[in-house]
This record gives structure tokens, sequence and C-alpha cells, in this order.
């Protein structure tokens, strides 16, 4: 990722801005950071995930594909997870939004998905989605957190409890993935890494 030399003073001031090409950002300190392209893998099981949530029953005006959520964090201001499931009030109040972002003081979704960029422990990548996500979702309140890694082969389903994250189970091969939330969901952690191929 690489960083620009703009600063914002507030989410407003982001949501204004338009440097007038295709680029997308996550506020982090104030700071622009361009996001990598994303690889077609990562869209492909977003667009999965929003056909197999579609498929049992849920509105499609509640599933997101690259909707930004604010989150309170000493770093990062808006993050854009890769798949999102609304609420239905949720879904009520970024359909009123002029940009796909949910802001501080907007209710949470049900479930966030993030499809984990390749990476170590301890590297930038994996922090980002291990372990800072993981806290700034849970301190937004969001019931349940996927992350979705294929270069690991496994799906990590969390659950928020008393304001933090506690496992449900890591999914790999055949595994159905145990969604608390959607238990009607009957996926196998095979079926949604190996996405589109």
């Amino acid at each position: 990722m690489t960083q620009t030399k703009r600063r914002f003073t507030s989410i407003e001031e982001y949501l204004e801005y338009d440097d007038g090409s295709d680029r997308r950002y996550e506020l982090v300190n104030g700071e622009l950071i361009e996001l990598p392209t994303e690889s077609p893998q990562n869209l492909l099981i977003a667009a999965f995930l929003l056909v197999q949530f579609a498929q049992i029953g849920i509105p499609v005006y509640r599933l997101g594909i690259k909707h930004q959520i604010a989150v309170s964090s000493m770093e990062v201001t808006a993050r854009e997870p890769d798949f999102m499931v609304h609420s239905e009030v949720s879904a009520r109040v970024m359909l009123q939004q002029t940009q796909a972002l949910l802001r501080q003081n907007a209710p949470a979704p049900l479930l966030v998905v993030e499809v984990v960029s390749p990476g170590k422990s301890g590297t930038e990548n994996y922090d980002r989605d291990y372990v800072e996500k993981r806290r700034e979702y849970a301190e937004r309140g969001i019931s349940e957190y996927w992350l979705i890694d294929p270069e690991r082969e496994v799906i990590l389903v969390l659950q928020l409890e008393a304001q933090q994250y506690i496992e449900v189970g890591e999914f790999k091969d055949r595994d159905v993935v145990a969604s608390p939330t959607f238990s009607e969901l009957q996926l196998t952690a095979e079926e949604v890494l190996r996405a589109g191929r």
C-alpha cells in the first residue's frame, strides 16, 4: 500500500475527496492509504458469498461488496471489508447515504468478511486482518467476523461476546462453515475458498 501526502481532519472531508482516479483508499490516521488492486480470487469469493446469502433468503439490498465502515481506532478511521451482511436497520441507513459508508454512529452490520492478503504472522498484511481489524470490528459491535485465508486454506469464524471475539471454529476442506448468525447457510470451506475455479 502506498501513502499519499494529503491529511484529513474529518470523515466528511474524506468522503468529499475525489482525486479523479479509480483508486480506492482507506483513511488511516488522517491520511489516505491506497488499497492495492483486488485479486480476482478475492472478488470471486465475495461474489460467491453474495449469491449464497441471497439464496438463503437475505435480500440483496442487505448484502454489500466493498461497503466501508467507520471504526474507532488510534490509526484507522474507515475500513472496507470484502463482504458485509447488513441488518435491516444498517441496510436502511446505508441506502440513505451518498457513498457506501456506515458512519460511526450508524447501526453495525451483522457480519463482515475479510479475504486475508498473503503474509505471515508479524507482517503488515497478517496483523491488519488478524489483529487490528479483529479489535476494530469488535469495538464497532459487529456480531460476526469471518477471515477467509486462501493462502492457509482456512476460514476462521469469530463471534462477538462481551465486546470481544471468541473463536467459533477454524474450517478447512469439507468442513461446513458454522455461522452462529446464519445457521441455514450450508457451505464447506472448500466451496468458499475455491469459488470461481
